[in-house]
């Protein structure tokens, strides 16, 4: 048969391969040879025999040639063949690597999947469907009968009823007319009267030609829906004759799970029937048993083929460039001998060097199993190859499905899989049977109005929720610690914020604090030099350096806000900023009340003269900044300020930030610097225009005006802002109302110090205000 070819040629290729890979069998080459069955046990046991003999005469145990090494056979595709060959190779031990085999046999290796895979397949199958009345089909052998003996008790307890139980006869063994009339026509009426629309058939090949021809005698048109098991290859061209492959069409049928060999088909398309004579096997494949002149091909006798093309010209129903399973299996079964070989050649019990070879030809075969049992490799596909405990490969099966067209050729479409990975309670992976395509992940499904349940639509998640497999009914939330990717199907973790000094705005704000806190210092330093100076003696000296020593420490507690918040962090920075503030501005509503007072007290009569002087300044500097220190302690005990991770504000993002307790006191101790703030302004506003030439009121008041305008301002942009952005208004507006008193107080009284002094001298301080009202 020419699907046997490929067979064959499967063979040729592997070892071919093997050869010249240096890594497998370094300076020995694998060699091969092939016998033909004819499908018959007398001559499956004469060439058994030939096997374990000379070959030129049947002697078994009997060789004079010097290397004659048969490691391990490659078996029959069919089981009832494969324990023919096994009867006689089992006395010898010599393992036997084959497709297929029945009950568990010893030193036989199974190149395919356990049977128990596919039954429990074709349950699920049948389940998947809800086809629970169904027929059986079996090949009439003892093979057969330990199937149907293992399936009905299956079905029975899945709720599955067998309709009937058929039993087909191989047709090797209707050797005569009379045998083969009688079993056609008890097969005919049995086959017209089947009441189900499903049938699972199990058989081996040959059982597989003798229900064609019953169907094609008979002119059996069933138009049922046929479960067929992996046995069967619908790539032989007798099968496709006729009508046989339209009754089939829609048929389920399981095959062994196969990878393309990509080096394969160049192989095939390079073979033709000119290969060079040294090469026996283009004479073996397309002159002994080519069946090419039955697709119309030239001829000159019935015995040799003429045909000049190749084989990729050859019709796909005729012969399949594509890998089988069962030419899939060989292939692996090449492999696993020569990875056998490998590992012998290579284990700690070889022989020296000099007498490697001759012994390691001589090998016996039993000592093979040891080996074979164990082996484990991934062959050039990268499909993992090795045994379980019964000898059966580690694999699984796929569904496929059988498309039949009008010119008697065929597709076969996958359309699920036996995963041999799975429970098994659940193994088989079903076909794709839905009303619309799957909701991939990141949409979620909604009902289509108007239409069954299984009809819907898919629409993608909301904003915050995602969904990570196909066809959810809903979306979901990500932990709070996480974010859904923009795809929306998974969860990505949420980065820290806060206001870190790697980054630039962090270091930009830590460096323009260090800079108003040195020019505060080079202030203080000025006015500590020229103390004895008129305009710092005029000033009230002590609050001038008690109010630089504020702004300095302002400046400098703007760095406590920058950094991971911590358990002492969070309150100190808070507590700084409210006293240290309160005291720079108790500073300068001191210093306005002084000019005041000391301008009424000049007044004749007046009886404030006892207040002017530094017991009065000192005085309301403590008191004032009493008040805060007094609402900071109720503050710490009512509700302290605390680290805390703010999860829901950004989407992204995982605030780190100094929650502030009680919200109250909070805002308590800000109305308290603005009552204080405004207060110093409408003094210094009121006492702006004052007849004296060091008047601070004017000053003073600039200064209120920056200050109040710029806290003003931080509020509703402090409460738009989050994160790291909150901190950094927070201490940008604490640095620019500092600097604001900073620069409005004293900047031009150091002008006059530094740059004039000739304008720093008591006369000057007692001169009309009328003259001087333009100095500053």
């Amino acid at each position: 048969m020419p699907i046997n070819n490929q067979h064959i040629l499967s063979l040729v290729y592997a070892v071919k391969e093997i050869n010249r890979n240096p890594e497998i069998l370094p300076n020995i080459s694998l060699g091969f040879h092939i016998s033909n069955s004819y499908i018959d046990a007398r001559m499956i046991y004469l060439n058994t025999l030939k096997l374990l003999s000379s070959q030129e005469k049947t002697f078994p145990n009997y060789s004079c040639e010097k290397q004659n090494m048969l490691p391990v056979v490659i078996g029959e595709s069919d089981s009832e063949n494969s324990l023919l060959i096994a009867n006689i190779l089992i006395t010898y031990k010599i393992p036997q690597v084959g497709y297929d085999a029945g009950n568990k046999i010893p030193y036989f290796y199974r190149m395919v999947p356990g049977e128990a895979q596919q039954f429990h397949g074709i349950v699920h199958l049948l389940l998947h469907f809800q086809w629970t009345w169904v027929g059986i089909v079996v090949t009439n052998s003892d093979k057969g009968e330990k199937v149907m003996a293992t399936m009905l008790p299956m079905f029975s307890q899945n709720g599955i009823c067998a309709a009937f139980t058929g039993r087909i006869q191989p047709l090797i063994d209707l050797v005569h007319i009379v045998h083969l009339t009688q079993h056609i026509q008890s097969m005919t009426y049995f086959l017209q009267n089947i009441t189900t629309n499903v049938v699972v058939m199990y058989s081996d090949t040959q059982t597989m030609w003798s229900f064609k021809n019953m169907l094609q005698l008979g002119e059996i048109s069933l138009g049922k829906v046929w479960i067929i098991t992996a046995h069967w290859d619908f790539g032989s061209p007798t099968f496709l004759k006729k009508m046989a492959i339209e009754i089939f069409h829609g048929a389920l049928s399981f095959a062994i799970q196969i990878n393309e060999v990509s080096g394969f088909q160049p192989f095939l398309e390079l073979l033709n029937v000119h290969w060079p004579k040294e090469d026996d096997i283009s004479k073996f494949v397309w002159e002994k048993e080519c069946l090419i002149p039955y697709f119309n091909m030239h001829q000159e006798n019935k015995k040799k083929c003429v045909w000049d093309g190749s084989v990729e010209n050859l019709p796909k129903s005729f012969f399949q460039i594509s890998m089988t399973g069962q030419s899939y299996s060989i292939y692996n079964s090449v492999y696993a001998i020569a990875h056998v070989l490998h590992n012998v050649k290579s284990s700690r019990f070889r022989l020296k060097p000099t007498t490697d070879r001759v012994e390691f030809l001589n090998l016996e075969p039993w000592k093979l199993h040891h080996f074979l049992s164990r082996i484990s490799f991934n062959n050039s596909v990268g499909d993992h190859v090795s045994f379980n405990e019964n000898g059966e490969l580690r694999s699984g099966y796929d569904i496929t499905n059988l498309i039949g067209f009008p010119n008697k050729s065929y597709l076969n479409i996958k359309v699920g899989r036996i995963d041999s990975e799975a429970s098994p309670s659940k193994p088989f992976v079903p076909p794709s049977a839905v009303c619309n395509e799957n909701c991939r992940p990141g949409y979620s499904r909604k009902k289509q109005e108007g239409k069954p349940f299984c009809c819907y639509d898919c629409i993608p998640c909301p904003a915050g929720k995602i969904s990570d497999q196909k066809d959810m009914d809903d979306c979901f939330k990500c932990p709070e610690d996480h974010y859904p990717n923009r795809h929306q199907d998974k969860c990505l973790p949420k980065r820290l914020n806060f206001l870190n000094y790697d980054e630039a705005l962090g270091i930009s704000l830590a460096l323009s604090a260090c800079s108003f806190a040195l020019l505060a210092t080079a202030v203080l330093g000025i006015f500590i030099k020229h103390r004895n100076t008129p305009i710092v003696k005029a000033n009230n000296r002590d609050l001038s350096y008690l109010l630089l020593i504020s702004l300095l420490l302002c400046f400098l507690s703007s760095l406590l806000f920058i950094g991971r918040p911590g358990e002492l962090i969070c309150p100190l920075r808070q507590i700084a900023f409210a006293i240290i503030f309160s005291v720079a501005i108790s500073c300068v509503l001191a210093k306005t009340i002084t000019v005041v007072l000391a301008f009424m007290a000049t007044k004749p009569g007046s009886t404030i003269k006892k207040w002017v002087g530094k017991k009065m300044s000192n005085y309301i500097v403590l008191f004032s900044s009493l008040i805060q220190i007094g609402i900071c302690i109720s503050w710490l005990y009512i509700g302290c300020p605390y680290p805390n991770m703010d999860m829901i504000s950004l989407t992204e993002e995982i605030i780190l930030e100094c929650n502030k307790g009680s919200a109250v006191m909070f805002y308590c101790i800000l109305s308290y610097l603005g009552s204080l703030a405004i207060v110093s302004f409408i003094v210094a506003f009121l006492a702006r225009k004052l007849p004296n030439s060091f008047n601070e009121a004017k000053f003073i008041t600039f200064s209120m005006l920056v200050f109040c305008n710029v806290w003003i301002s931080f509020v509703p942009t402090y409460l738009s802002s989050k994160g790291k952005y909150m901190v950094a208004v927070e201490i940008f507006a604490l640095l620019s109302s500092s600097a604001g008193l900073l620069g409005c107080i004293f900047l031009p009284k150091c002008y006059i110090i530094v740059l004039r002094p000739e304008l720093n001298k008591k006369d000057h301080l007692t001169r009309k205000y009328k003259g001087c009202k333009n100095l500053f």
